[in-house]
């Protein structure tokens, strides 16, 4: 047998008696996004990326000023910086980035990493073949071939000389082989055979000709390598988390990689006058599926601060499509990396988090827990429902108890300021109330997460039509709102069927409407609609749920008109439920454990009315395999006789 060769988690293959045994790589362990803000001493940032251990590259960016990119590698050593933006050699920091770590890495107080209240993007790749790797070598003054680790032909090769001036070198598969590209500059597409020697990389190695910012004799240089549609990602090995692609300028081009993005990198390759820089778009800064000013660009080649942009792209389930709206046919270069998480979660603590505050009309965090996607903001003592999210951008709301289309808050330091790593950051009420002085408030965070919850945007046709999706498992609950206008909130479970129709602002029975999802049941990878929540031009957003073992539970029960035990499958009981009666009238009902379900206290709030909580004591309980129903407590979430849906979260 031959040898294998291994990387990071070892692998070990055999025939006979003998298993295979293959390291599963998801793409949260590879890569990055985190934001953070600048103390002006030490501190750690925990992006839960290994670099100690395999090797990687953290790029830091200030977003609130005018500071250098700053990239620092694990294979040239902490302290050593190159900027993007610039030609120069590298520069010892030593008060940058100033150790790498299994969960992270740390920096010191210099001004482009860490300056006192101002605010941070770090873009971390991990070294993993079939998505990133890092090369240095010394330079010859002849044509030869440098190996690489990547296993996989790479898309994208970024080449910088380190020891004195000189710009960065881009080899880009859209590209010939005789051409190239400069990452700190605007300039198009060059012809220069003398720095790929005209000749296409191949899974084990690169070539590079006689040029001095590739090759001069006793120049060093690092290369950072990236992978193009490698698989070798997922429970398979077969999933793609990294594409080097391009498209031919034109309106509303439509990119199809297979997944959602996180991180899009564009630069456009014919032309230095039109969308010449090199645009970063990201999800955690603000990326979205609109052409809104949602989006916050950053370019590669510039030290400029943060702005607020159209952008080049906008997200789709399946890719993006292009916002440039000229038709000169110039192509655009790019490079987008996959969306996570990947993995299926196990703890819905991680995912989701109910949190009780009172508002304040001023500045504040509220904190989940982790990162979320979906933020809801219910006041307690009556009031909208709100409905906010990353995908859609901040500001842009939704309540459950209207059929209206979006509001969109006035200005940035209103409302919903901002989705941030561990929760949400909110301003005073502009638009929308979600932190009215004094006012009571229940905040639900939602993550998304494969076979828990995912999140679609998409463009009615008018005509039936399915919707790509990235749940990873068949959905059982879809809620859909129209976004640009007035419109029910139709909603899909598995229990009522594709030719019923719940609506999520209204109390009604189920009812049956072929038009809603065209008499077809979703699928792991779409959901089918038919003209209702589809009108041609209009957008419209979907929420998805599915039973996750130990995290969420979507089912269907029949009242018995005393109590009854639902159970989940959980061990530590609910901390959420959502109830809804499908056979006639009834509320959707809808208690967590930050306000109480207990015996004591249980009070729940109407998603389809602006009414105040009404205190119960135990009319839907915690228990810890799922929940428990008393009709004594309060007659209508467990009638004889009477079906129910419901939504219930550990």
């Amino acid at each position: 047998m031959p040898l294998v060769q291994t990387r990071g988690a070892a692998s070990a293959q055999g025939f006979g008696e003998f298993a295979q045994v293959t390291a599963v790589n998801y793409i949260e362990d590879v890569f990055s996004t985190y934001l953070y803000t600048g103390t002006g001493a030490s501190q750690t940032i925990t992006n839960n990326i290994n670099t100690t251990t395999y090797g990687g590259l953290t790029w830091i960016k200030g977003r609130s000023g005018a500071t250098g990119h700053r990239l620092t590698d694990t294979t040239r050593g902490v302290t050593k910086s190159l900027e993007s933006n610039s030609t120069a050699a590298e520069t010892t920091e030593t008060t940058g980035l100033t150790a790498f770590g299994t969960t992270g890495f740390t920096i010191g107080a210099d001004a482009d990493y860490n300056t006192s209240a101002a605010t941070y993007v770090s873009w971390t790749f991990r070294e993993q073949p079939k998505f990133f790797d890092i090369v240095t070598y010394t330079g010859t003054g002849a044509n030869r071939t440098i190996a690489h680790s990547l296993g996989s032909v790479p898309g994208c090769i970024m080449v910088k000389r380190t020891d004195t001036t000189g710009a960065w070198q881009v080899y880009h598969r859209s590209l010939a082989n005789t051409q190239y590209i400069v990452l700190n500059s605007t300039a198009a597409v060059a012809t220069g055979a003398t720095r790929w020697n005209s000749t296409t990389p191949t899974s084990t190695v690169f070539s590079l000709g006689t040029d001095a910012t590739v090759n001069a004799s006793g120049g060093t240089y690092v290369a950072y390598i990236y992978a193009h549609d490698a698989g070798g990602f997922g429970l398979t090995g077969t999933d793609n988390v990294i594409s080097c692609g391009s498209w031919s300028e034109g309106a509303n081009v439509a990119i199809n990689l297979g997944y959602e993005p996180q991180f899009v990198l564009t630069k456009n390759s014919t032309s230095a006058a039109f969308a010449g820089d090199w645009q970063i778009a990201d999800t955690m800064r603000g990326f979205t599926v609109d052409k809104s000013g949602n989006t916050q660009a950053l370019y590669a080649n510039l030290a400029q601060q943060e702005t607020t942009a159209t952008g080049n792209v906008r997200i789709t389930s399946t890719g993006f499509i292009t916002n440039n709206n000229a038709t000169g046919g110039d192509k655009m270069i790019y490079i987008a990396i996959r969306r996570g998480p990947m993995k299926v979660p196990t703890d819905a603590t991680k995912v989701f988090a109910p949190v009780t505050r009172t508002g304040t009309n001023a500045a504040a965090t509220v904190a989940a827990g982790f990162t979320p996607d979906l933020y809801n903001a219910f006041q307690t003592s009556g009031g909208d429902k709100f409905f906010l999210d990353r995908l859609r951008g901040r500001g842009v709301s939704l309540v459950s108890n209207s059929n209206i289309g979006e509001t969109t808050s006035s200005n940035t330091t209103l409302d919903l300021v901002s989705f941030d790593m561990n929760g949400v950051t909110l301003g005073p009420n502009g638009n929308i109330s979600i932190n009215t002085n004094a006012i009571p408030y229940v905040n639900y965070f939602y993550k998304r997460a494969p076979q828990f919850f995912d999140e679609v945007c998409y463009s009615g046709t008018g005509t039936a039509m399915t919707v790509a999706h990235n749940l990873a498992a068949v959905p059982e609950f879809i809620i859909v709102k129209r976004r640009s206008g007035t419109e029910t909130w139709p909603c899909y479970t598995a229990t009522t069927g594709p030719t019923n129709r719940l609506q999520l602002y209204l109390s009604s029975a189920a009812q049956v409407r072929s038009t809603a999802w065209n008499d077809t049941a979703p699928t792991s990878s779409v959901f089918t609609v038919g003209t209702e929540p589809n009108v041609s031009g209009q957008t419209y957003v979907a929420y998805l749920f599915a039973t996750c073992p130990g995290v969420s539970k979507v089912g269907s029960y029949t009242g018995n008109g005393t109590t009854q035990t639902i159970n989940c499958g959980f061990t530590g009981g609910a901390r959420f439920v959502l109830i809804k009666r499908t056979d006639a009238i009834g509320d959707w009902y809808t208690y967590d454990t930050a306000r109480g379900m207990t015996v004591l206290t249980d009070p729940y709030l109407l998603l389809n009315d602006t009414a105040a909580e009404v205190a119960t004591l135990g009319s839907v309980t915690t228990v810890s395999t799922g929940f428990a129903l008393n009709s004594t407590i309060l007659a209508a979430i467990n009638v004889s006789a009477a079906t129910y849906i419901f939504l219930a979260i550990a």
